[in-house]
């Protein structure tokens, strides 16, 4: 049962880490032509070996302009499939960023068989303040409500994944500053500008992708430890068509299943 749980709670962490070591360098700048686009969807089926867990969903839901600056509202949807033992999870992430892929704030949602639990994230960068909040959805019942500070422009476990896509381009790595669990880390992140070819079952030719990888020396709230990797669309919208990464019992895989991006296929190889 524990070990079940373990793994399906990896999903949304795909690209979540905490640097192995060396000097922290948290000046960097989106270098690409990368774009995002209201209205995409793309869905992903996990795997555990040969026992498919359950599924992801990753939406760009909405775009607005303030002051000149562009913001989107992204989510994620986690479920597991019905029928996996000891397993029944919903979960629901939302995350606000702005064009400079820096979170301006994050909400969890995670169900459980009586209440459903929340956690959200305010980030202020003008007064330099992180709000926190948590609880029970309903009945409502707040558990937590702090601050702290904020002394970089942070990620969040969500925002993170967006950065990584909009960031191909060049060979190198980057450190970025999180929050995460209540606690400020460090995610690490290697970009290749190598082309390789990847296969999955939705699409009948071998696609043109990019990678990256990285490594966490910490568990996460997602179970993620250790090295991960991800191949990502080798062209402007910078899809991810494979993910694979090391939880505290073993590896999974995220596969990319059905998508809807107008105008967009996998790039053939």
């Amino acid at each position: 049962m524990i070990k079940f749980k373990i793994l399906f709670l990896a999903l949304p962490a795909v690209l979540m880490a905490v640097s192995g070591g060396g000097s922290r360098e948290y000046q960097f700048q989106i270098e690409s032509e990368r774009s995002m686009q209201v209205g995409e969807t793309l869905k992903y089926e996990v795997s555990y070996s040969l026992l498919k867990l359950g599924s992801v969903v990753l939406k760009v839901k909405d775009k607005k302009t303030v002051n000149g600056r562009t913001f989107y509202t992204t989510a994620a949807y986690i479920d597991s499939y019905s029928g996996i033992p000891f397993v029944d999870l919903h979960q629901i992430y939302e995350s606000h960023l702005s064009d400079k892929m820096q979170s301006e704030y994050f909400r969890g949602l995670v169900k459980y068989d009586k209440y459903t639990s929340y956690t959200e994230y305010n980030f202020n960068y003008n007064k330099g303040i992180i709000g926190v909040k948590k609880g029970r959805v309903y009945p409502p019942q707040i558990w937590t409500d702090s601050i702290t500070t904020a002394d970089h422009n942070y990620q969040d476990g969500l925002s993170i994944f967006y950065f990584a896509r909009m960031n191909f381009g060049t060979n190198k790595t980057v450190d970025i500053p999180c929050f995460v669990n209540e606690e400020k880390v460090s995610t690490r992140i290697n970009f290749y500008t190598a082309v390789s070819d990847v296969s999955i079952d939705a699409v009948d030719y071998d696609i043109s992708c990019l990678y990256l990888d990285g490594e966490t020396d910490f568990v996460s709230v997602f179970g993620l430890t250790g090295y991960f990797e991800g191949w990502f669309s080798n062209d402007e919208a910078s899809i991810p068509i494979i993910a694979k990464m090391k939880v505290i019992i073993g590896n999974i895989t995220l596969e990319l299943k059905e998508w809807k991006r107008e105008g967009w296929k996998p790039p053939r190889y």
